[in-house]
């Protein structure tokens, strides 16, 4: 799926004016399936969509509904001249409307709703101490950030379910062993893990590569988790190799 794909760029040009107009759009699941199913070119035909012309919006109707996934792409810039703000695309438009999108439909940014109880216990039984209070107030909360392009500082950041975070750890085990008190809430979507270190009070946070041998090789992103949350609330956050 194309989900850490490049950052939004300015449209062609032609005589020094872009000729292409970038768009976002809140969508569900399905919706979003579709589009994959589309090699991620196209809208689903004979569905309706709703574009504003910036993410702020976008994100603003993801959160409003307690959660969803922020897209971005880019039409012809003379197909939605003079449509207003807000671009609404009708089912009989939608193939005419196709054929105006440049380049690939991205997922911008995913949104999710409350975290259960259940996966908290879960954890934290697995873990033999509890989480922080500030990490499941953030995950409980109507509508939290998931994963993606972070938009003040570019970073894509993936934010890990409590039940992700077991999972994980399962396959990670020489690496978690190797960790003691780790918690991995986090990361790139890649090789790098946003860490725990549960040993502590307040847990710090700290970066963890799939080659980290031990906490001494491992790199300090945050005091605790109510920093990290407010930098990636802020979109400020960034992934730091040299601090310790």
């Amino acid at each position: 799926m194309l989900r850490a794909g490049p950052r939004p760029r300015s449209g062609s040009k032609l005589g020094g004016i872009d000729n292409t107009v970038t768009l976002w759009h809140t969508t569900g699941q399905a919706e979003l399936d579709a589009v994959a199913g589309s090699g991620w070119r196209a809208w689903p035909v004979g569905a309706e969509i709703v574009a504003v012309p910036d993410r702020q919006r976008a994100t603003q109707i993801a959160r409003g509904q307690g959660g969803g996934y922020v897209t971005r792409f880019q039409v012809d810039r003379a197909f939605v001249d003079g449509r207003g703000p807000e671009l609404r695309i009708a089912a009989d438009e939608m193939d005419e409307f196709n054929k105006h999108i440049t380049g690939a439909i991205v997922e911008e940014a995913d949104y999710r709703g409350p975290v259960g109880d259940d996966e908290f216990a879960e954890a934290e039984a697995a873990l033999g101490t509890p989480l922080p209070a500030a990490w499941r107030e953030h995950l409980q909360s109507p509508s939290w950030f998931r994963r993606g392009w972070l938009a003040r500082s570019g970073a894509y950041v993936w934010l890990h379910t409590p039940r992700e975070m077991l999972e994980i750890h399962q396959a990670w085990q020489d690496s978690v062993a190797a960790h003691p008190g780790i918690a991995i809430i986090g990361g790139d979507g890649s090789r790098e893990q946003l860490v725990l270190d549960l040993r502590r009070d307040p847990a710090p946070v700290r970066l963890a590569g799939l080659v980290s041998e031990g906490w001494d090789t491992t790199f300090g992103q945050a005091a605790d988790v109510t920093e990290l949350i407010a930098r990636v609330e802020a979109g400020t956050f960034e992934f730091d190799f040299g601090k310790d």
